[in-house]
């Protein structure tokens, strides 16, 4: 499985891989690393790759993903701009992925690509496959985590995401 984002840095929408270690679901707790001083959070949708593709047109992009979820993609500010994008970035548990749904809950989120247009940037570089993941992140400025705080998504009486930061 891979996990696939984009981001926003330097005014740049730039492709970010992760390892599988960086997932954080079933509900627990995020905890902020003692290493960085300044973690941050972006809201993120993530989709759920159904099918295998490479070099796949954005108008046929939809048929490659079957679900969304709402996120939380982490990073660490204090390190990113030193230059550490791996440990800014791809540090364990940095993703929050929340139940996935249908993909119309994309329709709530204002991201800073489409979802289309991520499937066709990654096949362009590499082969997607089922069950990979691919993040993007919401048009929002990453805000500061505080502790004891908990984030929760909720649609239609239904709850998506929760985290609580430690």
């Amino acid at each position: 499985m891979k996990i696939v984002g984009f981001s926003q840095i330097d005014a740049d929408n730039k492709m970010v891989l992760k390892g599988d270690s960086s997932l954080l679901v079933n509900r627990k707790p995020f905890f902020v690393p003692d290493w960085s001083d300044d973690v941050r959070m972006t809201p993120c949708v993530v989709l759920r790759v159904s099918r295998m593709g490479k070099n796949i047109a954005s108008r046929f992009a939809s048929r490659y993903y079957d679900a969304v979820a709402p996120g939380l993609n982490m990073q660490a500010a204090d390190l990113l701009a030193q230059g550490d994008w791996t440990m800014g970035w791809a540090f364990d548990y940095s993703l929050v992925v929340g139940t996935f749904v249908t993909p119309e809950l994309l329709n709530d989120y204002t991201t800073i690509i489409s979802a289309d247009e991520a499937i066709e940037r990654v096949s362009r570089v590499m082969t997607i496959r089922q069950g990979d993941l691919i993040y993007i992140d919401c048009k929002q400025d990453a805000r500061n985590l505080v502790r004891e705080e908990v984030i929760c998504v909720q649609k239609d009486n239904n709850e998506l995401l929760y985290c609580k930061i430690k």
